[in-house]
Parts: structure tokens; sequence; C-alpha cells
């Protein structure tokens, strides 16, 4: 399912985040790898927001969402004590999936975007099989659904 065209302009959920010395490498800059872990919350909280706590929705239908896909481009570090923006939007959805771009930045705008992704997310049943995307999620998400 792709989205209409009246669903061109993405609704943008951000996310404030601390950059904590046990996020940082010797150098004092983010370890490359945290910016997933930044990424991943900021997905957990823009879920959270629509009304969708992923655990308890597991438990009640049998469904979790998994990345299988992210394309991720490092554009400036960040370094101990930024506060930073995690920003999660819809590119795209599909029968199963969900395509989200994501951002993170400085806060308050200040200064160019430190990391761009784009992250395919699967809905998959117990056994990580393709399931198609739930109404209540498109709901959440801002997807009309038909």
């Amino acid at each position: 399912m792709n989205l209409p065209e009246s669903f061109a302009v993405p609704t943008v959920f951000s996310w404030p985040v601390r950059v904590y010395y046990e996020d940082t490498d010797a150098a004092g800059v983010v370890y490359y790898a945290n910016y997933l872990k930044y990424l991943e919350r900021a997905r957990t909280e823009w879920l959270r927001a629509g009304g969708i706590a992923q655990e308890a929705y597991f438990q009640r239908t049998g469904l979790r969402f998994a990345v299988v896909r992210l394309e991720i481009d490092f554009r400036a570090p960040a370094r101990l004590d930024d506060a930073l923006e995690v920003s999660v939007w819809i590119e795209r959805s599909r029968r199963a999936t969900l395509d989200l771009g994501q951002r993170i930045e400085r806060a308050a705008g200040a200064g160019p975007a430190l990391i761009t992704a784009t992250v395919r997310l699967a809905c998959v049943d117990e056994r990580f099989r393709p399931q198609r995307l739930p109404a209540d999620i498109l709901a959440c998400a801002g997807i009309p659904v038909a």
C-alpha cells in the first residue's frame, strides 16, 4: 500500500536524547553503533506516543516489528553532553512493511543533521513470518485506512 497524495507531507515525531559518557568512544564522540540505539528508542517512543506499547501489543496480537533494512549516513559527530533530537516519519507503507525516515540533529536545530537514516520495519508473527500491517498500527501512524 502506498501512501495517498494527501499524505505526501510526513508527520514528524521527535524525541530528545542527551549524550552520556557511556555513549562515547576514546575520542569523546558518540560511538557509531550507539546511534542505532538512539534511532531504535525514537521509533519505540513514536509508537508509544500513538498508544502502542510494543510488548503489550505483542502479547495481545502476537505481532511485532523487525528491522529488515537500514541505510544510514553519518554526516557529523555528536559529542559528550550534546542535547540531540531524534526524528521519525513515515516515508512509505506497504502491505507488511513501513519505510521510516530518521534524522539525528542537535537540539533546536543547531547545525546540520548528524545522522540521516532510512529504516524498513516488517510486521511479523511469533515465527517471524510477514503479516499485514494492522489497521490500528496504520491509524497510529496517521495513515488513512481504506
